[in-house]
């Protein structure tokens, strides 16, 4: 393949265009164009707009006062975000800002596609109704019973030769009979073969061989015998038959007639008859009927490629979503009772319901034992029974204000709670815990529920008790029991809905902690430590659920939106959950929440002297806000169920009896909204009596509780909230003031306090911040209080400042004022920004970015712009960035800067959008909106990005390839904001960073950003779509149109032209590299096509314009896109590999003749698709490099075998080193590989959207100012357009589906396997195909239109016309829909009437290819296809019979003809009901045209019709032998002769010979074929120039060529071959009137046979042929051709030595084939034949290369097997002669022999290289062993050998057929016991022939010369063995060491046998030995080409 050395250099710049200066320069222009909005961004292009912020509640979350209160910046700051509206920057237009698949009317698949109809999907085994197929009503029938003989007369007919059918009479449409027979009586099915009664001439009786036989005599001679079973039948037949023929023959006489009185008409009328066309309406409005017809449902393109309906978000950024909350894993827990087995009835009267005996308080929460954390608050819950509760007195109810009674009521006794987990797994558990009213020891209370005895009397004591309890102590609690119970079933959150809860097990009071609890639950799941615990009889009923509908209040008691106030009986609790401190389960806080849970852990008073009692202690905490003594304590303690909502105090379970007690109450706290230093909590101790002695006085009973001390925990420490667990010291009393004594510790005691215990700490309590405005991080808190400090200073003390900054980002790993630390940043640039960086980076690596996302588009926004701004933060921005990107910064901080530069490049363009539209400058022109500062600053921010990009992307790849991506979307957002002038240098400054050969990193760098800044909005009007030019304002239609990427054009349209610039350059680097460019182009393209904005056609075709250089890049590129065979399978190629820049197109394989490689079961034409040969729209052109070496046809092959000349005539050119690295390649050369089937289609799809979009004036300028060759470039790529999306099949496209499941490979489509999927795939292609044709047949009707001056220049043989037929041409050759044929099929016929000159003058080829390909359409399987194909046939016809002014159609019908004839060599298979009834259709439109009613032309028609018929029968046999290529090829061979009067007919049939031989791969034969058609024209030109030599244009060279005695026409071959001679038969009849055979036809052909010699590799003949045409270019002084000539024969002789030297060519191997089995049983009444003609008749047959005996065995087994059925089917494995009748007649027998090329020594003496002995042979030897005796062995001196000599019937040996029979075994000799077995071994010999007895019997010249022998061949084996132990290796060593014993034994016995010493050579001796081969062929007596002079001939 040519590759170009031309460099690739870096293109040159070209500036772009000052877009702010055309727009003002150009403004009339503009304002006066129709398409004005495609010219002008919109107004108001963008704004600022606040939403307001919703949150889920129905009340604010922030209290009312709580930002006058707030005096903390923190807590301000917090306060001031929850409050605040989101900030949002719209973008208009944003939406159509990305990918196509991002528009607003989303791109999908229509809803409903045409389905359209297919002969691909037709069923192929489909029977039809033949009676209906062309039959005619009322017409002669008959139907019965015949015999038919053998009809072909190579044989004599036999009784046993007589078949019976059964025959079918039937009339068709036009009048005609056809005698149709079948195999049975089913006459629908198609016909087994059919006799056409219109050429037959008489019906006799003929009895000679069989009784009741009758004879039909044809026209050519041949006769039909038939037989009926009675002489009755008989004579019904032949009355029927003559009745038919006598009508027909009056029918034809009138006819003639008619043509006669026609003949006698003036000339002059004929010529009238020219323009009318009335039946076909072709005139001046046929166009406009046709774009009327197509244009009624046509698509657009992009809508139906597969690659838009696929669903890739590849590319697609998520939804940015505003802040929300977010919940881990909802779960909803209902507590629905709590029953123990002890119970009564609680009221006085016994009256009221059994419950249990006094009132139970149950408190749950989440238990995380994983990790030994608490992670929910307490959701308390109160189950008792109403008249339970009455035990014990209620406190007063008082409620805070805003929920109202209804909310307040449903809230007083909850049973519902909403629990949320962010991290789910198995080990969390639901603790219950159980309280009951304090009245003594847990083991005391809990006994009587643990006894299952009879309870009633223990109840009522309990019961007693309880009541006495209830009115004394109803306000304390104590610990009682406890449950728990698994959450989840795994870590995925599956809920466990069917657990239950556990035993209630009882309290134990040592273990009341936390930490304990985790203990206990760790050995949940082990039943032999949970038996050990004491259980309580009772059950706790709770359920858990997936949480329900939003229909809950939060944790601060404040009802969400969805709260339905009526609904009272769903209230969901949401109970706080844990949330840990780690990252990835941080989040920015959207509400106010603060609250402080608080511990009391423990008491330790155990050593305590101040109290006399202080044993039942109770703790009470209350918040306050003073020391003072008139202080109160605050109501913000959350209150317990049954009471008020907030208290100002509570207590914590109480202990019996215990001096030290453990606590494990949780107190939840409402935070006030600014803390000071007096906010404390207060905690008091009391003794609690329990004891209710009825003894003690009254006094002593009342009093319940003792104070016995006090303990006071300030929240604040240095400013912040305390968190740690507390150890404080407890005082006897509290004096005024007491916050001021805390530090006990200190030397100092404070007088008027008194301590417990001297002061210890004995309370440990614990704190827990929940709070969304204080922080729990200290650095943190740290910064705000250092801002806050330094907010009125003049300046900020920077290092301090700094100092803090980088203990934030060190310690910030959670989101705790996230927004609020991020914006004071942004806001103080100057000295934080690094810390802004890292923090950012925090975010990322914590996989929290889409945070920050919220932030910049909701949250972020600039300071108030006045007029003393001087300072704006994107100014700001943009020079800290510069100043990190600088190469003085370190490393990772420059890196953390480019990998997450998103996110300035966000805050950047946010904070330039809010500062046009506050300070008012987006009313300015874009140059005026920003300082020029500010443009100086973005330029140097771009030009510092770039090396970190372009140049040091590969320390960091990630962060290159963000930065390259943010860089691109900041610009684009510039494109909106600022001076777009100076945003596309910046592009311009950027794309030409990169260079031709970049790594592909890079390149996917490039068309990232072209992609991202493509997508902008308002591309169209970026890229000005309108005209430029000097002097006037011009208007579009003036329009200079591009259609190359010129200079002006990638100024003027700056975008588009940068991304085709690039694209260009992109096709010729790596695949990978090209497929990216591809990618982003055609998408580009795909989101214009759908963009409502630019919806109408004129709209289209103005976008079109800014394409329209795509016409010359691809007209660049054409050789590598014309790629016409397509591949169901678009390969995914890995990435690793890497394509050679010299490598040309896959060579496209062909299945081998067996057809054992895949299963049979599939579709059998999907695998010619896939091999790339036998596609569903196969072309009838042979393609020599689509020949599969899959067996021996491969073996020892060479390179060039299947390479034409032009290929290898470039390889000189061709000195790079293929394993060279391509990266070095891309830069050096032009690449001319082609491109994948997926870019071709990409781009052709790109190119037929422009072709479809653009106006007819734009066509036609392009076709005006186009070159010839860019013309036909034009037209090479609508050409693959057709093929590319050519249509395969339903069937196709499932058995794709299924191999490539099968095999694994990725089938690049966008639906699954189903059978719908496969459905809608079909579809969709089919939709893809018709859209293409119409398309392409659009474009073709506007270009004949304009252009009918040129194409019918030269009458229309000109290469214009040429390709623009071919393109018609192709539409039929591919396989087009219903729909699409009938438009083509009009087109065509305009096609004809407007150029008539190009079929009916000068040479026929192009009427020659419509004929063909038009018969194809008339054998068609759908009806109307055939009927529109005949239509136009006939229409040919008649244009010519017009053309010649109403004389003949001499050319149409010899064409016709030829064509039926290619059709059989083609093995189309027509000829069947469907084809005759086309030929109906055509008959009878010449009987109903009144046009032509008087004239010859109606009954010229029918004798085409006949002839065809004719030709017909005579090839009946082909369809028979479609699966053997050898049987196939032998009867074309027999047309091809029978056809010597004609040579065109002739010439189709040595063509479709040399189609069949390429198929498989026969080049050889290929090669001879083109030989002979080559012969067949120059003797044609000798005869027409011998006899006139002014007819033809012969100039001198080629007259005298066919005149010399050395070159008489055909005979100027023979030196290639002598069958040459064949074609001197040609007759000169009315078959030559209308050839057009000339001189460059004779040039082509010779050139055709060298390239054929040249891949069959027989160069020693290329000279021979080029001899003849050298003279003919030196006369024509053509020197370029003549260079090409010598360059090749120089090639060949170069080839010539060295397949000489290296022996590597083999030229072939021939076997005998004998066939035998002429008949088998099929019925009782006859016969059917195995072989038939061919019994007993022998051939030679000529395989490729080395085939092994075995194979062809095997493959004509199969083949013969496949047709006769394997049972009957024998291979005959000896090589003797055969007698027939010692043969089963059941049987089909085949005997293979291999055989060899025999020479005469006469011969050899001319003979000298291989070559020329396998050249040009005909006679052959294989060899036999016999005993004279008789017997089949027998010893070694009793052997003889038979050599048997064969000779050919046709002298040759490139035979083209590859078989030739045999005329007899002519010749049988015998060599004198020289026939050795094979396993007797050499010692055999020595002993049979040279003992001392047995040489004596031989002359003494054979005995020396033997002995001899036996030397070399003793030296020949010891050199043997040293060369192989010089190669083995050690395991082998014991095996050489046992064959060299045994060679000195062979050498020891021959030197007894020989009387001489045999001294074994051993290893390093040199020897000189002749050809092994040699030695054993004296061994073996043979010589394969020549008799030893002891043969005797038999």
């Amino acid at each position: 393949m040519l590759c170009l050395c031309v460099p690739q250099v870096k293109p040159k710049v070209i500036e772009p265009l000052d877009y702010e200066t055309v727009l003002v320069q150009r403004k009339t222009q503009i304002l006066s164009d129709v398409l004005r909005d495609m010219l002008q961004f919109p107004q108001e292009d963008f704004q600022v707009s606040h939403l307001l912020r919703q949150g889920r509640t129905v009340y604010p979350t922030v209290p009312e006062n709580a930002e006058k209160e707030a005096q903390s910046l923190f807590v301000q700051e917090c306060i001031k975000t929850y409050n605040t509206d989101w900030n949002v920057v719209n973008y208009k237009y944003e939406d159509y800002s990305g990918d196509f698949r991002q528009l607003p009317n989303k791109v999908s698949r229509p809803d409903k596609l045409a389905v359209h109809v297919f002969e691909v999907d037709e069923d192929v085994d489909k029977d039809e109704d033949t009676t209906s197929l062309g039959s005619q009503k009322g017409g002669i029938t008959k139907h019965g019973w015949l015999y038919k003989g053998n009809m072909n007369s190579a044989i004599s007919v036999t009784m046993r030769s007589f078949k019976r059918r059964y025959f079918h009479l039937t009339q068709l449409g036009d009048g005609s009979y056809n005698l149709n027979f079948y195999k049975d009586e089913k006459i629908s099915k198609e016909p087994k073969g059919t006799i056409f009664l219109d050429s037959c001439m008489g019906v006799v009786q003929n009895n000679k061989v069989r009784r009741f036989a009758f004879e039909l005599k044809m026209q050519d001679k041949s006769t039909y015998l038939l037989a009926a079973d009675s002489e009755g039948e008989m004579e019904d037949w032949i009355n029927t038959l003559n009745k038919i023929l006598h009508s027909s023959f009056e029918i034809a006489m009138q006819e003639k007639r008619n043509g006669d009185i026609h003949d006698d008409d003036e000339p002059g009328k004929a010529d009238s008859s020219l323009g009318s066309m009335d039946s076909f309406q072709v005139g001046p409005s046929a166009r406009d009927i046709e774009s009327k017809m197509r244009n009624e449902t046509r698509l657009k393109l992009f809508t139906l490629d597969p690659d838009t309906q696929k669903l890739d978000f590849s590319g697609i950024e998520p939804d940015i979503k505003q802040y929300e909350e977010k919940f881990g894993k909802r779960i909803l827990v209902n507590c629905n009772d709590l029953a123990f087995n002890l119970q009564s009835c609680v009221e006085e009267d016994d009256e009221g319901p059994t419950t249990n005996v006094e009132p139970f308080y149950v408190t749950l929460s989440l238990f995380d034992i994983q990790n030994s954390r608490k992670i929910s608050s307490d959701f308390h819950v109160d189950l008792n029974h109403p008249s339970v509760r009455q035990l014990v007195a209620n406190p007063s109810s008082q409620y805070m204000n805003g929920g109202g009674d209804a909310l307040l009521g449903a809230m007083l006794y909850p049973r519902q709670g909403v629990f949320s987990v962010t991290s789910p797994h198995p080990d969390i558990f639901l603790l219950a815990r159980i309280e009951k009213v304090l009245q003594g020891g847990i083991t005391h209370c809990a006994e009587p529920y643990m006894k299952s005895s009879d309870s009633t009397k223990v109840a009522q004591k309990v019961l007693k008790n309880a009541k006495l309890s209830c009115s004394r102590l109803g306000q304390y609690r104590m610990p009682f029991g406890w449950a728990a119970r698994p959450l989840f079933k795994d870590a995925s959150g599956t809920l466990d809905k069917s657990g239950r809860f556990s035993a209630i097990y009882r309290q134990d009071s040592n273990k009341l902690s936390n930490d304990d609890m985790f203990k206990l639950l760790a050995d949940f799941r082990k039943p032999e430590k949970m038996a050990k615990l004491p259980v309580i009889l009772g059950n706790l009923d709770v359920t858990i659920d997936d949480v329900a509908p939003d229909l809950t209040s939060n944790s601060s008691y404040i009802p969400v939106k969805t709260f339905d106030n009526g609904e009272k009986t769903n209230i969901y609790f949401e109970v706080e959950e844990f949330v840990p401190y780690i990252a990835k389960c941080s989040q920015p806080f959207t509400i106010y929440n603060n609250h402080l849970y608080v511990y009391p852990k423990h008491l330790k008073y155990d050593s305590q002297k101040s109290f006399a009692k202080a044993r039942n202690i109770a703790v009470c905490i209350e918040f306050k806000d003073s020391d003072e003594e008139e202080a109160v304590s605050l109501k913000c303690i959350y209150g317990r169920p049954g009471g008020p909502l907030f208290t100002e105090n509570a207590s914590a379970a109480v202990l019996h009896h215990q001096h030290s007690p453990e606590f494990y109450d949780e107190f939840k706290i409402e935070l006030p909204t600014q803390l000071n230093e007096k906010h404390h909590l207060l905690f008091t101790f009391f003794h609690v009596s329990c004891d209710s002695n009825s003894k003690a006085s009254t006094k002593k009973r009342d009093v319940v509780e003792t104070q016995v001390g006090y303990a006071w925990l300030p929240l604040l420490k240095d400013g912040r909230v305390i968190m740690n667990e507390s150890h404080v010291p407890v005082a006897a009393n509290l004096p005024t003031g007491y916050l001021s004594c805390q530090e006990v510790v200190s030397k100092v005691q404070h007088p008027e306090i008194k301590w417990v215990d001297g002061g210890k700490p004995l309370f440990k309590v614990s704190t827990h911040l929940v709070s969304t405005v204080y922080t729990q991080d200290q650095h943190l808190h740290n910064f705000f209080g250092h801002c806050q400090s330094t907010e009125s200073a003049a300046q900020v003390a920077g290092g301090e400042l700094v100092k803090y900054l980088k203990d934030v980002w060190r310690h910030t790993y959670v989101l705790i004022g996230f927004s609020v630390s991020i914006d004071l940043l942004l806001h103080m640039l100057s000295g934080p920004f690094r810390v802004m960086i890292h923090i950012v980076s925090q975010c990322h690596e914590e996989g929290l970015e889409h945070y920050l996302r919220s932030y910049v588009k909701y949250v972020f926004k600039t300071e108030p712009y006045t007029s003393s701004t001087t300072r704006t933060v994107h100014e700001e921005l943009a020079k800290a960035m510069t100043a990190i990107l600088k190469p003085s910064t370190d490393f990772l901080t420059s890196n953390k800067l480019l990998k997450y530069s998103w996110y300035f490049f966000e805050a950047l363009v946010k904070s330039m959008a809010q500062y046009l539209i506050e300070s008012s400058k987006v009313r300015l022109s874009r140059n005026q909106r920003f300082s020029a500062g500010f443009h100086y600053t973005v330029e140097t921010l771009v030009n510092m990005m770039m090396p970190h990009i372009t140049q040091k992307y590969k320390d960091n790849l990630d962060a290159a390839r963000n930065a390259n991506h943010s860089l691109a979307v900041f610009i684009k957002r510039c494109l909106t904001l600022m001076d777009r002038g100076f945003v596309f240098k910046q592009i311009n400054h950027y794309i030409h960073c990169f260079v031709p050969g970049d790594p592909r990193t890079l390149f996917e760098f490039k068309f990232e950003f072209l992609r991202v800044i493509c997508n902008h909005e308002h591309y169209i009007p970026l890229n000005l779509p309108m005209p430029f030019g000097n002097g006037r304002i011009q208007r579009f239609q003036d329009l200079q149109l591009d259609y190359s990427l010129t200079d002006d054009f990638c100024k003027n349209h700056f975008l588009v032209g940068l991304l085709l610039r690039e694209v260009g350059g992109a096709l010729q680097e790596f695949r990978e590299i090209r497929q990216i460019s591809i990618h982003v182009l055609k998408n580009l393209m795909v989101k214009h096509t759908f963009d409502e904005r630019y919806t109408s056609k004129s709209q289209q075709a103005r976008l079109a314009t800014l394409y329209l250089p795509l016409f010359g890049l691809l007209q660049e590129n054409v050789h590598r896109l014309n790629v016409k065979e397509v591949s169901p399978f678009t390969i995914n190629y890995s990435n690793n590999v890497r394509d050679d820049p010299l490598l040309g197109n896959t060579v496209m394989m062909t299945p081998p003749r067996s057809s054992t490689f895949f299963d049979n079961s599939l579709h059998k034409d999907l695998f010619g698709v896939i091999s790339g040969t036998a596609s569903p729209h196969a072309s009838s052109t042979p393609n020599v490099n689509s020949v599969r070496h899959a067996d021996s046809r491969g073996s020892l092959i060479s390179t060039d075998s299947g390479n034409s000349l032009h290929e290898k005539s470039n390889d000189k050119n061709n000195s790079l080193d293929k394993s060279q690295p391509a990266s070095a390649l891309s830069g050096s050369l032009l690449r001319c590989d082609k491109l994948d089937q997926a870019e071709i289609k990409s781009l052709l799809m790109c190119f037929l959207h422009v072709l479809k979009s653009m106006s007819e004036d734009a066509l036609f300028t392009y076709w005006n100012k186009a070159s010839s060759t860019e013309l036909m470039d034009f037209f090479t790529l609508v050409e693959v357009c057709l093929h590319q999306f050519r249509y395969i099949g339903k069937r196709c496209i499932a058995s794709v589906r299924k191999i490539s499941s099968v095999l694994g490979i990725s089938v690049d489509h966008a639906y699954s396997h189903s059978d719908a999927d496969v459905l809608n795939q079909s579809v969709l292609e089919a939709n893809i195909a018709t859209e293409v044709c119409l398309t392409v047949l659009d474009t073709l009707s506007i270009f004949i239109m304009g252009f009918k001056t040129q194409l019918c220049s030269d009458h229309g043989h000109n290469p214009l016309m040429k390709k623009v037929f071919e393109v018609h041409l192709c539409f039929l050759q591919i396989n087009q829909s219903e729909t699409a044929l009938k438009q083509v099929f009009t087109s065509l016929r305009t096609f004809i009437y407007k150029f008539p000159c190009t079929f009916f003058e000068g040479r026929a080829d192009m009427c020659a290819s419509f004929c063909y390909e038009i018969l194809k359409c008339c054998n068609s399987k759908l009806s109307s296809i055939r009927s529109d194909a005949a239509r136009l046939l006939y229409f040919l016809m008649k244009s010519n019979f017009d053309y010649t002014g109403r004389k003949s159609f001499v050319r149409t019908h010899l064409q016709v003809v030829i064509a039926v004839s290619q059709l059989i060599a083609d093995v189309i298979g027509i000829g069947g009901t469907r084809f005759q009834q086309s030929l109906s259709i055509i008959n009878n439109c010449a009987n109903s045209d009144k046009t032509i009613k008087n004239t010859a032309f109606p009954s010229d028609v029918k004798d085409l019709t006949k002839r065809i018929r004719t030709v017909l029968m005579a090839t009946a046999q082909m369809k028979e032998h479609e699966r053997d290529p050898e049987m196939l090829v032998d009867l074309q061979y027999s047309l091809a002769k029978s056809y010597a009067s004609t040579p065109e007919l002739r010439k189709t049939w040595l063509d479709s010979m040399a189609r069949i031989h390429v198929k498989n791969g026969d080049l050889s034969e290929a090669a001879m074929c083109y030989v002979h058609v080559a012969a067949l024209v120059a003797e044609y030109l000798r005869r027409k120039g011998a006899v006139c030599c002014s007819l033809l244009p012969l100039d001198g060279a080629i007259f005298s060529f066919l005149q010399t005695s050395q070159g008489q026409g055909c005979s100027a071959f023979r030196v290639v071959t002598p069958n040459i001679d064949e074609e001197v038969s040609m007759m000169e009849d009315v078959g030559m009137q209308d050839v057009h055979f000339n001189e460059d036809v004779l040039m082509e052909l010779l050139e055709e046979c060298a390239d054929g010699l040249w891949k069959a590799e027989r160069y020693e003949l290329i000279s021979d042929v080029y001899k003849l045409i050298i003279p003919i270019y030196e006369q024509g002084r053509d020197f370029e051709k003549l260079s090409h000539l010598y360059d090749t024969l120089h090639r060949a002789y170069i080839k010539v030595t060295e397949v000489m030297h290296t022996g590597k060519r083999l030229l072939g191997t021939y076997f005998r084939v004998a066939f035998f089995g002429q008949q088998y049983q099929f019925t009782d009444s006859e016969t059917e034949g195995f072989f038939e003609d061919e019994d007993g008749k022998e051939y030679i047959y000529k395989e490729p290369k080395f085939t092994p005996l075995s194979e062809i065995s095997q493959r004509l087994l199969k083949l013969y097997s496949d047709k006769f059925g394997p049972e009957n089917v024998k291979m005959i494995q000896d090589s003797g002669r055969i007698n027939p009748k010692d043969l089963d007649s059941k049987y089909a027998y085949i005997q293979v022999t291999h055989v060899t090329p025999f020479l005469e020594e006469k011969e050899l003496m001319d003979r000298k290289t291989d070559f020329e002995k396998s050249h040009n042979i005909r006679r052959f030897v294989f060899e036999m062993p016999f005993t004279v005796s008789g017997k089949k062995q027998g010893g070694v001196e009793e052997q003889y050998k038979r050599r048997t000599i064969l000779t050919s019937r046709t002298s040759l040996n490139l035979f083209y057929m590859v078989k030739t029979s045999l005329n007899l075994f002519c010749m049988v000799k015998t060599s004198l016991n020289l026939f050795y077995m094979v396993n007797a071994g050499p010692l055999a010999y020595a002993r049979a022939f040279l003992d001392d007895a047995s040489t004596k019997k031989y002359p003494d010249n054979s005995v020396k010369q033997l002995k001899e022998v036996f030397r070399q061949f003793v030296e020949a084996c010891g050199h043997g063995l040293g060369i192989n132990e010089r190669l083995i290796k050690e395991d082998q060593q014991e095996y050489h060491d046992e064959m060299k014993a045994n060679y000195r034994d062979l050498a020891r016995e021959l030197s007894a046998i020989m009387h001489e010493p045999i001294i074994p050579v051993e290893d390093g001796m040199k020897s000189v030995l002749p050809d092994s081969l040699h030695i054993f062929n004296v061994i073996s007596g043979a010589t394969i080409v020549g008799m030893p002079n002891s043969s005797s001939v038999v």
